[in-house]
């Protein structure tokens, strides 16, 4: 039992002098304050660990995870991503054949869904961090159909950061006519906010 209440005094000592008592409980504590009980024994007493400039008498006055020094802001919130619903009434997918990405970036998938209703459209943009995706049908002729997908960058407030990740995102685009036996032409532009 004694052996308990000292590593729970060395573990809340280590956690102070790490900055992790703001409401993050230490590793084998049942509470948010820094010291483990049960029922069955009396609360244990922690014993005054080192500040953080190494001299006795308190808690390391560290600051928390959670709080940024004066003149560092929060990371913004990161623009939405509008979801597409579900093609109607089904989709079929176009065949590769019919659809060029020649001109889009690797990363970019040229997979192409057309609704039963043979106007609506889905193909693959990219989002994700301060970007978001979109889709133009661009030209329409008798033998093909253009859609350039748009990735949009907003820049973050002072201070801020954007995220890198970057995911697929499905995006509805709407024809004037049925899409019938049209080629799909790919091609990708990035535009700023």
């Amino acid at each position: 039992m004694r052996n308990a209440k000292v590593l729970v005094a060395l573990a809340a000592g280590l956690c102070a002098l790490a900055g992790c008592g703001s409401g993050d409980a230490p590793f084998g504590a049942s509470g948010s304050s820094g010291t483990a009980s049960s029922a069955s024994s009396p609360p244990s007493s922690t014993t005054s660990s080192p500040s953080a400039s190494g001299l006795p008498g308190g808690t390391a006055s560290l600051p928390s995870s959670n709080v940024r020094p004066p003149g560092q802001s929060q990371v913004p919130p990161q623009p939405s991503q509008p979801t597409s619903p579900p093609l109607p009434g089904g989709s079929t997918e176009v065949p590769p054949s019919k659809v060029d990405g020649t001109v889009l970036p690797e990363t970019y998938r040229t997979e192409v869904t057309v609704a039963s209703d043979g106007k609506t459209l889905q193909v693959i943009g990219q989002a994700g961090g301060c970007k978001t995706a979109t889709a133009e049908v661009t030209t329409q002729a008798a033998d093909q159909v253009q859609i350039t997908l748009v990735t949009t960058y907003y820049a973050p407030g002072a201070g801020g950061v954007c995220t890198q990740e970057i995911r697929d995102v499905p995006l509805n685009v709407t024809l004037a006519a049925p899409l019938g036996d049209r080629k799909i032409v790919l091609e990708a532009r990035q535009d700023a906010a």
